[in-house]
């Protein structure tokens, strides 16, 4: 028998950036034609960008109007207060944040990639000198609070979040949790600090209150809609589903015009009038809770039946089962989805400039209303687009985080 000859092994290419090229740009001769025209748009495009940002752009309009985009009419001699509350942020965002990253490197390329932005755009920003040491104070003690978060043991032994997977870190909620009423007192102001009126709050402040207690409130809401959706109880069941299936056929612009002007009609005459604040939090909570169910209860159908049975062949009750089992895997399937809804409540607080409230685009309407500004719709909307960017996008990447961990702790 007549053995195979011995070949010599593939020749491969060195990765350069020409092979790279050649291979997945310019492969055939249609891919070269459409690159290049590609390429022509996107430098056209570019071109554009820069002569008008450079020479035709007025950010004077931004300069002037700082911060009423971030803060609205707040009192200037109680800006420390924000201050204050912009470092609570930043030391619990960075303790929470390097917990999450505790298996990866330190310094990855993307964290100091942002630790660097926000340096440089600390310095280049057109505020007072005192107010860029209190940022850069900030960022500082955000990177030492991520340092620290990646040093502590994940918490006590504790029932895991999945089969053989690890829990969060016990404490974090909590201290998020303590931390509330301490930051509302210093928005708020009484017990010894000037009050502020809601009417004050503007901004990027009022969109990230009302976005944040919304999305706080509507999570755990969702859930039991969800839960009830499943229970096997008629009338739990009943009342749930009519309560999505309503709130979901309904625009959010409807429920939120019946929070701000209907919803104190069908409270007692006696009853004190619900701030407005209040009334656009709970039309926001209430329609979020909703479609949350409907992610949830996809999670929930995706359990395996298995699971379940095993569960109460051990014992568990009801309660036990969903807490331990259930609701843990369930919540993990559907993490993308939950945070795309989380995202979508953030910008749905837009709607609320409709009926007078100065959020972010309510400010940007105020102050394309000055006629020293008219006209410069986009600077005003350039920037408010890129400040809901960096949010959402931040949003979506601590989602993809919080997912990659469940996953490597499965």
């Amino acid at each position: 028998m007549e053995t195979s000859p011995v070949l010599p092994p593939p020749a491969t290419e060195s990765p350069t950036p020409w092979n790279w090229a050649r291979k997945n740009l310019f492969s055939t001769w249609y891919n070269s034609i459409l690159t290049v025209f590609c390429l022509i748009v996107a430098f056209q495009t570019v071109k554009g960008i820069i002569v008008w940002a450079t020479t035709k752009a007025k950010w004077r309009v931004l300069e002037a109007n700082l911060p009423l985009f971030f803060v609205g009419r707040f009192p200037s001699e109680s800006y420390w207060r924000l201050w204050i509350v912009a470092g609570i942020i930043a030391l619990l965002g960075g303790l929470t944040w390097g917990n999450i990253q505790r298996d990866e490197r330190l310094w990855n390329p993307p964290t100091l990639i942002l630790l660097g932005a926000a340096v440089v755009g600390a310095v280049i920003s057109p505020i007072d000198l005192t107010s860029r040491f209190y940022l850069l104070g900030i960022i500082i003690a955000a990177a030492a609070s991520y340092i620290a978060g990646r040093q502590i043991n994940p918490n006590p032994p504790q029932p895991p979040l999945s089969k053989g997977g690890r829990g969060g870190v016990s404490w974090m909620p909590a201290i998020w949790t303590l931390s509330f009423p301490v930051i509302l007192w210093l928005i708020k102001g009484g017990l010894g600090l000037t009050e502020v009126s809601t009417n004050d709050w503007g901004g990027l402040v009022l969109t990230l209150f009302l976005a944040i207690i919304s999305i706080v409130l509507s999570f755990p809401l969702g859930v039991l809609l969800a839960l009830g959706r499943q229970s096997s109880l008629p009338v739990v069941k009943l009342l749930s589903t009519l309560y999505i299936e309503i709130v979901r056929g309904l625009p959010l612009i409807g429920i939120l015009f019946l929070g701000q002007v209907m919803l104190q009609l069908f409270l007692p005459p006696e009853y004190p009038k619900l701030d407005r604040v209040i009334r656009a939090i709970a039309g926001l909570t209430l329609f979020s809770a909703a479609y949350l169910a409907e992610n949830v209860r996809g999670g929930l159908q995706a359990v395996p039946r298995g699971q379940i049975e095993a569960a109460r062949a051990i014992g568990l009750n009801t309660p036990l089962l969903t807490i331990l089992i259930v609701l843990p895997q369930a919540l993990r399937t559907v993490i993308p989805a939950i945070g795309g809804q989380f995202i979508g409540l953030f910008m749905d607080t837009s709607l609320l400039s409709l009926f007078g409230m100065l959020e972010l685009i309510g400010i940007s309407r105020a102050v394309l209303a000055n006629p020293s500004y008219i006209g410069r719709y986009a600077e005003v909307y350039i920037f408010v687009g890129l400040i809901y960017w960096v949010f959402c996008y931040s949003m979506s990447l601590a989602s993809r985080k919080i997912e990659k961990s469940l996953e490597k702790s499965h």
